[in-house]
C-alpha cells in the first residue's frame, strides 16, 4: 500500500504535536526549536480540553507555577496555531516551555517516535508536503483549522480522551484539501 493510503490508528495528540512542529519549521523555527513548540502547543490543547471536559481543574498550584514561569523574565510567547505558546532562549536555541523548564527536542523525537513508530517518516513527509502547499502566511492563519480536516476521529467528550482514531494519510494531501 502506498504511503499516501495507509491508515494509521493514533491517539490525536502526536499527530498534534508532530503538524505543530511541522508548521512552526515552515514559519522559520529550526527543527529542534519547532519539535518543542509542537510538544508544548499539544499539551495546551488538551490541557484545555481536559478543562472542558472536566477531566482537568484549575488548582492554586498550577496558578503558582505560571506566575513563577513569568517571573523568570527570559521568556518570550511566540503565537502557533491559535495558541500562545511560552519559550526561552537556550544554548541549542529556542525552546517552548512546560512547567517552568524548557522542553528538549530529544524528549518530543523520543515520543513521537514511540507513538508514530515506523510511520514516523511517511506521516511527517506527508504533513511537510501539506505545509508547503500553502505560503507561509496563510498556513499561519489556516494550520488548526487544516489540522481538525484531518485528525483522527474519536468519539466526543470524555468517550474520546486518550482515544486512538484512524489517521488517513490520504487527507493530508494538498489535492485534498481543495
Amino acid at each position: 500500500m502506498s504511503p499516501s493510503h495507509r491508515k494509521i490508528m493514533i491517539n490525536r495528540a502526536p499527530v498534534l504535536t508532530l503538524w505543530a512542529a511541522v508548521v512552526a519549521e515552515r514559519l522559520g523555527l529550526d527543527r529542534d526549536e519547532a519539535l518543542t513548540m509542537g510538544k508544548a502547543l499539544s499539551g495546551l490543547t488538551a490541557h484545555a480540553k481536559g478543562v472542558r471536559l472536566g477531566i482537568f481543574e484549575p488548582t492554586p498550584e498550577t496558578v503558582s507555577d505560571q506566575r513563577k514561569a513569568l517571573q523568570d523574565g527570559e521568556e518570550i510567547h511566540l503565537h502557533l496555531m491559535g495558541r500562545s505558546v511560552p519559550a526561552v532562549h537556550t544554548k541549542g536555541g529556542l525552546r517552548a516551555v512546560r512547567q517552568g523548564k524548557p522542553i528538549t527536542p530529544a524528549s518530543v523525537n523520543r515520543y513521537l517516535a514511540g507513538k508514530f513508530g515506523d510511520d514516523l517518516e511517511d506521516v511527517r513527509q506527508a504533513m511537510t508536503v501539506l505545509a508547503h502547499s500553502l505560503p507561509p502566511a496563510d498556513l499561519a492563519r489556516q494550520a488548526f483549522r487544516m489540522y481538525e480536516a484531518f485528525r483522527p476521529e474519536v468519539k466526543a467528550g470524555t468517550a474520546g480522551w486518550g482515544a486512538e482514531g484512524e489517521l488517513d494519510l490520504a487527507k493530508l494531501a494538498p489535492a485534498a484539501r481543495s
